[in-house]
């Protein structure tokens, strides 16, 4: 359910806002137009909205100043903190994950920015089943993520980053659940949605899914 990976976020929480905004070369392209990658998702949202893997609550801030109601979801102790730190009273992190979460009542949306990745393919396919009953008819899920049209993409991105010299993006790719569109897409028609794709940068994309 990704909680195999709170090491990482425990050692990456207080550099990660750095990361996003560049300071990190390997990581530059993976994050390039990372506000504007926000500020769609955002665009995309619309009521109750449920967040899984606010981190430190980027995209948070920006769906509470568009005036959506959010229920941000994080495991990571030391994202939490961060995230709450950040925002202050203005909403509450709660421990839970895209699996593992309390919810009362329904959500007019479900969204993450660069975190769907933490789950295997199984577990992407089990967290759109419970999203299926969690919204209503015409509900979204919005996420942005890193994902690859194909396993020759995919797998080209290894190879160029290890070409490039970037470690560390390398063995990220290697480590973590990336997957590719039909993947998703076959997953989202299995549960009742239809879905759209949307590439923002060399990485990343944005799945917005509509629940029929």
């Amino acid at each position: 359910m990704g909680r195999e990976f709170l090491d990482l976020f425990q050692d990456w929480a207080d550099s990660y806002d750095d990361t996003v905004t560049g300071k990190d070369v390997e990581y530059q392209a993976v994050f390039e137009d990372y506000e504007s990658i926000l500020d769609e998702v955002v665009s995309r949202s619309k009521g109750r909205v449920v967040e899984f893997g606010p981190g430190t609550g980027n995209l948070t801030r920006r769906l509470l100043d568009g005036g959506l109601e959010v229920v941000p979801f994080e495991p990571s102790p030391e994202m939490r903190a961060i995230g709450m730190q950040k925002l202050g009273k203005e909403v509450t992190f709660v421990d839970g994950d895209f699996l593992d979460f309390s919810l009362e009542g329904k959500a007019d949306s479900i969204v993450s920015s660069y975190a769907f990745h933490h789950l295997t393919d199984e577990e992407k396919g089990k967290a759109f089943r419970i999203y299926g009953k969690l919204l209503a008819h015409g509900g979204k899920i919005v996420f942005a993520d890193t994902m690859f049209e194909t396993d020759q993409h995919y797998q080209a991105a290894i190879s160029q980053a290890t070409k490039k010299e970037y470690y560390n993006l390398a063995e990220d790719l290697k480590r973590e659940y990336y997957t590719t569109l039909d993947v998703l897409k076959e997953l989202l028609d299995q549960n009742g949605f239809s879905v759209t794709f949307k590439q923002v940068n060399t990485f990343v994309w944005i799945l917005e899914a509509t629940k029929q």
